[in-house]
């Protein structure tokens, strides 16, 4: 299988699953993936809201609580040209150490493939795929503090080339119940490539994330603004393809796109919004400012770069569905359920879990 081939091959499914991709930031991207139907509603992050979703602790794991406490949950996402991938977690609580812990797995499968040598000579199918099983860990400090890490192993194979690698995430998180407000600091993908593909060690997509978040005292609703890729403040792609743009009738060279001090702001800020309507049925939106700008087609924008979704309790499960935009025409469709293993037992149905908002 020639590498040059495969390389684009793989290249052009993880551009065409619809996640903007920041230049030079190595590999393992799918790390930055969100397969929580909860969170990809609200635009792709939510790493400052404290309850008892598990699916947050993948976010942000200062976010892990007792709330969590034998709670289990399993997401799968439908994205495009059978790219599928999910999450499966549970956590645990132990008094004696005031520690909350749980562990993960993510995965996103790329499909069969057509393998072929540069002549053009078929050589059989094979298949692509990332893994990351994590292991996380918080606890609360003081009245309104919490801290979390998390450490990830990370497995990637492509037809005969395969990569293991390792990587953390540390985040804080300040929550003051009273007045209804959580703000957020992560470090996320801080690691090493132990294996590499072909012998050349490449870099983590290492991200500094922060987000605040605030309910309404008098509506049901809750509003949060994260702000992504702080390590690096232009975000901004400039496509020298990109239809309609100006000759410089000079030079023949296509005129510079002015990107405006305001507009490269934004590209970090993602908005979202809750509709918290009952304990048991709520409504979720979200707008990714970096989505669109990246991923939009001038002559028809559409949506891309707006997402939805909702929550819903059904007896002991929560069940969640949220729809992303990433191109006209082109969503992807994210299911999440969660339940506590404690709600099973009669003994203890009265003890399940306050906060719930999943």
């Amino acid at each position: 299988m020639n590498k040059r081939i495969l390389s684009l091959s793989v290249f052009f499914l993880l551009a065409f699953s619809g996640y903007a991709q920041i230049g030079g930031q190595g590999i393992y991207k799918f790390l930055n993936l969100h397969p929580s139907a909860r969170v990809a509603s609200l635009g792709g992050n939510l790493i400052c809201v404290v309850d008892n979703d598990l699916n947050l602790a993948l976010q942000n794991p200062a976010l892990l609580n007792s709330t969590m406490h034998k709670q289990a949950t399993f997401n799968t996402v439908n994205y495009f040209s059978d790219i599928n991938s999910g999450y499966l977690a549970y956590a645990h609580h132990f008094d004696s150490l005031n520690t909350t812990f749980s562990a993960g797995l993510q995965y996103i499968s790329y499909g069969d493939f057509q393998g072929a040598t540069a002549q053009g000579v078929p050589t059989g199918t094979f298949t692509a795929a990332d893994y990351n099983f994590h292991v996380s860990a918080a606890r609360k400090w003081r009245k309104h503090f919490q801290y979390g890490a998390s450490v990830k192993f990370i497995y990637s194979t492509y037809e005969q080339y395969s990569s293991l690698g390792v990587a953390a995430d540390i985040g804080g998180t300040y929550y003051n119940e009273e007045k209804l407000l959580t703000a957020s600091v992560v470090a996320k993908n801080m690691g090493y490539q132990l294996t590499t593909y072909n012998g050349e060690r490449e870099n983590l997509p290492f991200e500094i994330q922060a987000g605040i978040s605030k309910k309404l005292k008098h509506m049901p609703m809750r509003f949060s603004l994260i702000a992504h890729n702080l390590q690096k403040f232009d975000l901004t792609y400039k496509n020298p393809n990109k239809p309609g743009q100006q000759i410089d009738l000079e030079t023949g060279l296509p005129v510079e796109e002015k990107i405006t001090f305001g507009d490269k702001v934004m590209r970090h800020m993602i908005l979202g919004g809750e509709l918290l309507l009952t304990k048991n049925f709520n409504i979720r939106f979200g707008y990714n400012h970096l989505r669109r700008k990246e991923l939009t087609i001038e002559e028809k924008r559409g949506l891309v770069g707006f997402a939805w979704g909702f929550g819903l309790r059904v007896n002991r499960f929560h069940i969640s569905y949220g729809s992303a935009s990433f191109y006209v025409g082109q969503n992807t469709n994210h299911f999440s359920v969660t339940t506590n293993l404690n709600s099973f037992k009669k003994k203890n149905k009265s003890k399940v879990v306050e906060r719930n908002n999943i």
